[in-house]
This record gives structure tokens, C-alpha cells and sequence, in this order.
């Protein structure tokens, strides 16, 4: 598979609850339906992109699933954490996150909380 995001080679990463793809070039993250949610336990040790790179990457908004062929993937927002922008397939459902993007995603902070029942503003 290729990276829909630098076009560079996808590896295999095994891990403890299975395998996931990882960017060889950009470290950015592919996650099957659903994957993303049983990983979260373990972002750091997989999601070990530089996280300067994956911001520079966010960038890039229009792009293609690598699974599904011709597929435009659709920009996210997470809702519990509106910092976080990623790429998630409306066919297959499969999710892209720049290196970086994931171990924050995994990761809530009470300032998310504050912020989402707006008793925090940025």
C-alpha cells in the first residue's frame, strides 16, 4: 500500500493486537474500521513518527484512500478533541493519521474537557 499522503511505502507493524500500517517515509498511521479504537492503549509505541513532520503533512487535505481505489477520503474533526484533524474513508471506513496526530487523539486532556463543554476558550 502507499501513503496517500507522501506516496511512500506502508510496513507492516506488529503489535501486540495486531498489525497496523505505518508510513516508511512520513510515519503517518492507517488504521483498519475501527483499529484506532483498540490501539489507543498502546499510541506511543507505535505512533513514533516526528511529530514535526506529521504537522507539516496535516497540511495536505485532499487525498486519495489507499485501499479503496478512487475513493476521496473525507477531512475529520474529532469531536471530543477539535485540534485533531484526520482522514477517514467514507467507503471502507478506514482512518489516516499524520505521525503524531495519533498519540494525541489517544490521549484526552482536561483541557479538551474544559473546551467542550466551553469552559475553556482558546
Amino acid at each position: 500500500m502507499q501513503c496517500p499522503k507522501c506516496s511512500g511505502t506502508f510496513a507492516h507493524v506488529q503489535t501486540p493486537l495486531g498489525v497496523i500500517e505505518r508510513c516508511q517515509d512520513c510515519g503517518g498511521l492507517w488504521f483498519d474500521v475501527l483499529e484506532h479504537q483498540d490501539l489507543k492503549a498502546i499510541a506511543k509505541s507505535i505512533d513514533t513518527g516526528d511529530k514535526a513532520m506529521g504537522i507539516k503533512y496535516n497540511e495536505i487535505k485532499n487525498i486519495l484512500c489507499p485501499v479503496c481505489p478512487n475513493t476521496r477520503m473525507l477531512n475529520m474533526v474529532d469531536s471530543r478533541q477539535t485540534h485533531i484533524r484526520f482522514e477517514s474513508c467514507p467507503g471502507c471506513h478506514g482512518r489516516f493519521y499524520d505521525a503524531g496526530e495519533f498519540t494525541d487523539f489517544a490521549t484526552l486532556r482536561i483541557t479538551d474537557v474544559l473546551k467542550r463543554f466551553g469552559l475553556l476558550r482558546t
